[in-house]
């Protein structure tokens, strides 16, 4: 009897489940091996904040695609144009970063769900004054199998708006930046500070209100990732290899250290800026 197909990550979302990710800085080959041994069902791969170009991008999602873990990545501005690249690539999802209107959030819509079409034509359909034929949806949803719409939900001006933002049909989820969400609150990373927690609260609620799903980053405890899975989270963007790495050796060296007799150095912690 032929095994049936993983699920996608998409079709997971819709259903409901929980995924699990994390963010990916490193484009060393033997990674995607031992990030497919932890139980991840995707990786972050961040285009915004990392110096990763458009070969070295492509060649990561496509070696995390062959061991069945989903890529999503961040382009380093709202473009529907990089959104249509990233894919192109390989990406099977797309998050954008600091949308505040809902002009943006139909771009990437458009750029996820309907691509090949630009221009006009894909406005028309977009804005709904023009209904496409069957045969072109048929044409499209098979072009754009599982890809996964993502909307970055980061500043005070998009927390004002969430309600009109997440109406635009198409969006599939939504991440929280909680670094510069922390930063348009004017209380920069605070990240337990009541009026923090208050607009995560308001994000989450909102988000899952409208049946989509959401995720926050953050690389510090895991206890932060359990507060906000409590509260609706249900795509845990947890840490990155680089902190996971220093956190780890930096715990082992302690320990190795403290039974040699030696000093220990001061503790520090390893952030990602999201």
């Amino acid at each position: 009897m032929k095994e049936s197909s993983p699920l996608s990550l998409l079709q997971k979302l819709k259903n409901g489940q929980n995924v699990y990710g994390t963010c990916i800085t490193s484009t060393a080959p033997m990674w995607p091996k031992a990030i497919k041994q932890t139980g991840v069902d995707f990786v972050f791969l961040d285009t915004e904040h990392i110096p990763l170009d458009r070969a070295e991008l492509a060649q990561l999602c496509q070696q995390f695609r062959a061991y069945d873990i989903t890529p999503i990545v961040r382009i380093p501005s709202p473009d529907p144009y990089r959104a249509c690249q990233v894919i192109d690539g390989g990406a099977l999802g797309v998050v954008a970063p600091y949308l505040e209107s809902i002009e943006q959030v139909r771009e990437l819509v458009g750029a996820t769900k309907f691509r090949p079409l630009k221009g006009e034509r894909l406005q028309a359909y977009l804005t709904g004054t023009e209904t496409m034929s069957a045969e072109m949806k048929a044409y499209i949803d098979s072009y754009n199998p599982g890809i996964i719409c993502i909307a970055n939900i980061e500043s005070v001006p998009a927390l004002n708006r969430l309600n009109e933002l997440l109406s635009v049909p198409g969006l599939d989820a939504v991440f929280i930046g909680p670094h510069d969400l922390s930063v348009s609150l004017g209380l920069p990373e605070q990240y337990d500070h009541p009026d923090f927690e208050a607009a995560v609260r308001t994000i989450i609620h909102k988000t899952r209100a409208q049946g989509l799903a959401i995720g926050i980053h953050f690389s510090l405890e895991p206890e932060r990732q359990i507060q906000w899975m409590r509260e609706g989270v249900n795509m845990v963007v947890h840490s990155f290899d680089v902190a996971l790495f220093s956190q780890r050796l930096r715990h082992d060296l302690r320990i190795i250290k403290e039974a040699a007799g030696d000093d220990q150095s001061t503790d520090s912690t390893t952030q990602l800026i999201v």
